[in-house]
């Protein structure tokens, strides 16, 4: 991850320099002789762009406390097997949800009157999802 920072700070540099020869070269255009603005916004919203993510990147570095095994080039793949967390395995509503979502977004394009369905299908499948362990056959 500390390489991946390293990159993309050297690809902010690269994105500012290029930003800076863009706008220099639109003002030697003899065409123009003026700033093209769509891609000077472009080009430096890119460079803000690079300096955001190196910075995250950088600073998950320095929290995670040292390289991650998938980090070191010596590391192989059962060094990084995290518990990933508890899923239902034989669990339909996360289906019927997802089924709302597409109902839901359904809507918007075709009629506001389908994402009220949605919308109560997606209660009705969010509230049986969160409470599937406390009743029926897996109930603790």
């Amino acid at each position: 991850m500390k390489t991946n920072a390293r990159l993309l700070w050297v690809l902010t540099v690269f994105f500012a320099f290029i930003t800076v020869v863009y706008v220099a070269w639109s003002l030697l255009d003899t065409s123009h002789g003026r700033v093209e603005w769509a891609g000077t916004f472009m080009l430096g919203l890119t460079t803000v762009l690079m300096a955001f993510v190196a910075f995250y990147l950088g600073r998950v570095h320095a929290a995670q406390g040292g390289e991650l095994p998938e980090d070191r080039l010596d590391g192989n793949i059962d060094d990084g097997d995290p518990e990933m967390g508890f899923f239902s395995p034989w669990s339909w509503w996360p289906i019927f949800l997802a089924a709302s979502a597409a109902l839901l977004f359904l809507g918007l394009a075709v009629g506001i009157w389908i994402c009220f369905i949605g919308l109560g299908l997606g209660l009705i499948a969010l509230t049986g999802w969160v409470y599937e362990y406390y009743r029926g056959l897996f109930a603790r």
